[in-house]
């Protein structure tokens, strides 16, 4: 049975670890919680990583039974009761154009809170790529990867209310429903996080971390979610070529995407902030021409984004590949569906749920979550970290995972839909015929599902529809300069001249992409 499996070491995932304790918690009101709670029991250290902080963002509101307890005063007081403590923070370097919703001075706010406390801003990466891993360790030994940070505006709760006097940002200002996804990790997969962490460390500030041992004796503490009865999991990841520190290469993530859809029999779901990528594009196209049998496709993301440029983005790349894609599902008879998920608000007006989670599930025997979105960048030129879980029927364990599987695939739609009664549940939980009920409840008006109509802004010009999708400066999948550059070395003299002849002609392009803009990526 090896060799039907997806995750393949060296080719899509860096390695597959231990895990005593592994699983996926729901939304930032859990994971805030659970970080409290598992941060609280650190003896030696702390390590975080993510694309983005605010010193005071609330880990625990007052819904929670306690006074709220902000993040950098939480951290404060770890070290002030544990002087043996010693906590690293990695933060992405954030272009200008960010500034405006960044906390300033953040090198002193974090660095200048406790003599133990150590933060760093990364910029060793190829240009216009960010760091965008969002993961942290706890003494080797607990672990959190996903698509969440913690900063202001992502907390929320599974209701996803319209309006919750709890989810405010940092200036007490209300902010729309906000959705994500983080799992969790105890064994040797959390000390192979801790080494990808200081490898990050050493190549951002010069300087090599001694990490102790990993704890080995931890309890981890009670977490809302799924837990999955997994014994390994494996660790995928984006990394662009650089000058910078000659990083190489790394595309696990888009070799992960493409063999795990690849080998879908009955269900692709994915959940997303993006879904411009044109590799994934291409393996759904593919896997949709060759599929033996009929398949049920599922696709949520946001109603919109949030910036101009996003919507400019999303207005191009995203509704050509979507339409594209449902054509290609109607041509072969498989069942696609696109939706994204609202809140009702007494006004009658739907209020969206902003989806930033970056899953995709295959069969209910397959689940990858993380960092990466659905977006040419994620595949090629941010730095990105997934995790995956597999099972296959008829494997000693996989039967367990793949039940695990399936419940979270069913707590999510449930989530997205607000169906919770048994039989409604016991809909979502199956694969046949599940993007006819999904369509069934989006056209019901009590229902917080629906169906996504790829609007494109009204104001976007002839100029940038005529654009193709690979030329969407945006989100390119290789780094503008520094892979160019580095083609250009390439032994091979005839391909040394026309990848030069390339990088000439990028520079000479006048969408701008010179000046290294880029959309805003959370």
């Amino acid at each position: 049975m090896a060799e039907n499996r997806i995750l393949k070491p060296g080719r899509n995932c860096w390695n597959t670890n231990g895990v005593a304790k592994t699983g996926i918690i729901f939304d930032g009101h859990d994971y805030y919680r659970a970080f409290y709670q598992a941060a609280k029991q650190a003896r030696r250290t702390i390590l975080i990583s993510g694309w983005q902080f605010d010193s005071d963002v609330k880990l625990l509101r007052a819904g929670d039974g306690h006074g709220d307890v902000s993040f950098l005063d939480f951290l404060k007081g770890l070290c002030v009761k544990n002087p043996l403590l010693r906590i690293y923070i990695l933060a992405w370097d954030y272009h200008f154009i960010y500034s405006l919703g960044r906390e300033r001075k953040q090198r002193l706010t974090f660095g200048h809170a406790h003599q133990n406390i150590f933060f760093h801003f990364d910029r060793q990466h190829a240009f216009a790529a960010s760091q965008h891993q969002k993961f942290a360790v706890i003494d080797g030994a607990m672990s959190f990867a996903g698509g969440m940070d913690i900063c202001a505006g992502r907390w929320d709760d599974r209701s996803h209310a319209a309006h919750n006097p709890l989810r405010v940002n940092n200036h007490g200002k209300g902010y729309e429903p906000y959705h994500d996804v983080q799992s969790y990790h105890t064994g040797p997969l959390s000390e192979k996080l801790a080494e990808l962490f200081s490898e990050n460390w050493l190549k951002a500030t010069g300087h090599d971390l001694k990490l102790p041992r990993p704890a080995h004796e931890t309890l981890w503490p009670d977490a809302e979610g799924v837990s999955i009865p997994a014994r390994r999991a494996a660790i995928s990841r984006t990394q662009a070529r650089s000058l910078v520190r000659w990083k190489k290469s790394i595309k696990e993530i888009r070799r992960l995407y493409t063999d795990a859809i690849l080998s879908a029999q009955n269900l692709i779901y994915i959940e997303n902030q993006y879904f411009s990528s044109l590799s994934v594009y291409r393996a759904l196209a593919k896997k949709m021409k060759s599929a033996a049998s009929k398949l049920q496709i599922i696709i949520v993301i946001p109603k919109m984004d949030q910036t101009l440029l996003e919507k400019i983005y999303a207005g191009i790349a995203q509704k050509r590949i979507l339409n594209s894609l449902k054509r290609k599902a109607r041509r072969r008879g498989h069942r696609l569906g696109v939706y994204y998920p609202a809140a009702p608000s007494s006004g009658g007006k739907d209020v969206p749920v902003f989806v930033h989670s970056k899953l995709m599930l295959i069969d209910d025997r397959f689940l990858t979550v993380g960092s990466a979105n659905t977006n040419n960048r994620s595949m090629g030129l941010d730095t990105e970290l997934n995790v995956s879980w597999e099972g296959e029927a008829g494997g000693r364990h996989d039967g367990a995972v793949m039940r695990a599987l399936n419940k979270i695939r069913t707590e999510l739609l449930s989530e997205h839909t607000g169906i919770s009664d048994q039989k409604g549940m016991q809909m979502l939980s199956r694969t046949e015929g599940l993007v006819d009920y999904l369509e069934t409840i989006a056209d019901k008006p009590q229902s917080r599902l629906r169906r996504h109509k790829m609007r494109r802004p009204f104001f976007i010009s002839r100029w940038l529809r005529a654009l193709k999708l690979d030329r969407i400066i945006i989100d390119p999948e290789r780094a503008i300069i520094d892979e160019n550059i580095l083609d250009a070395a390439s032994i091979n003299r005839k391909s040394t001249v026309r990848r030069i002849i390339n990088f000439v002609k990028i520079w000479r392009r006048p969408e701008g992409s010179r000046k290294g803009r880029e959309p805003k990526k959370e």
